[in-house]
């Protein structure tokens, strides 16, 4: 009987890789289903709102409208960031998420007031198919998309201050050409970040955090998407 150490080697690496295909996986599944949560929560928000008429009109048929637009921003920007979240625990940041969620939908109720229930949800499926493969492709790929999504973060600032330009002077030429810079961005950013959550993980190490997070930024690359695609595709009432 005879011992070949170059063998075992190549037996303990394989046995390494696929613990931590296994990892990484498992990380993967835990950030869509964390994603996934919170599009259910905002979901169903959205659709609650949208239901009672006397809410409808309380926020979307006076100035309390811009109180509410701009909630989620500002719930981001103050209570969501990096930062913060690497000082919570897990069940605070992931209670945190959930709000942040639910004030998405109570933004995002106007949606149902404005386009029909059949567009909403052709365009949903849509939406969830685009991001579906550019998430896939930014997990596969073999290129570095680093160059790429600094460049999309950089179209993402200009649609956003050209969105808040359009909020007080509703030009319809101007949301078209948004919407549609807006599919190319966010559908990159899907990819970017994925293929960023992918190599952030830690084989061994405390991933919660970064699944968190991870979810988070798929969360808004998904919710850009979709409103953008809405707006160039739903059939309003």
């Amino acid at each position: 009987m005879s011992f070949d150490p170059l063998e075992n080697q190549s037996v303990n690496r394989a046995a390494y890789g696929s613990d931590i295909d296994a990892g990484l996986q498992a990380h993967m599944r835990k950030v869509y289903n964390i994603m996934t949560i919170g599009l259910g929560i905002t979901g169903l928000v959205a659709w609650g709102v949208a239901s009672v008429p006397a809410l409808a009109h309380a926020i979307f048929g006076t100035p309390l409208f811009y109180v509410v637009a701009f909630a989620p921003l500002a719930f981001l920007w103050f209570g969501l960031t990096p930062q913060r979240l690497s000082r919570m625990e897990a069940g605070e940041a992931t209670r945190m998420f959930a709000l942040f969620s639910a004030l998405m939908g109570l933004s995002m109720g106007s949606i149902f007031l404005v386009f029909t229930a059949q567009s909403i949800a052709r365009v949903f499926f849509i939406t969830a198919a685009t991001f579906a493969a550019t998430s896939l492709y930014g997990y596969t790929t073999k290129r570095d998309l680093t160059k790429m999504g600094s460049f999309m973060m950089m179209g993402f600032m200009g649609i956003f201050f050209a969105s808040l330009f359009n909020m007080f002077f509703h030009s319809a030429g101007l949301q078209w050409a948004v919407s549609i810079m807006g599919v190319v961005i966010f559908t990159g950013l899907a990819a970017w970040d994925t293929q960023y959550i992918k190599e952030s993980y830690q084989y061994g190490g405390n991933n919660d955090q970064m699944a968190l997070t991870g979810a988070l930024r798929m969360y808004l690359n998904f919710i850009n998407l979709f409103n953008m695609l809405i707006s160039l595709m739903g059939d309003r009432r």
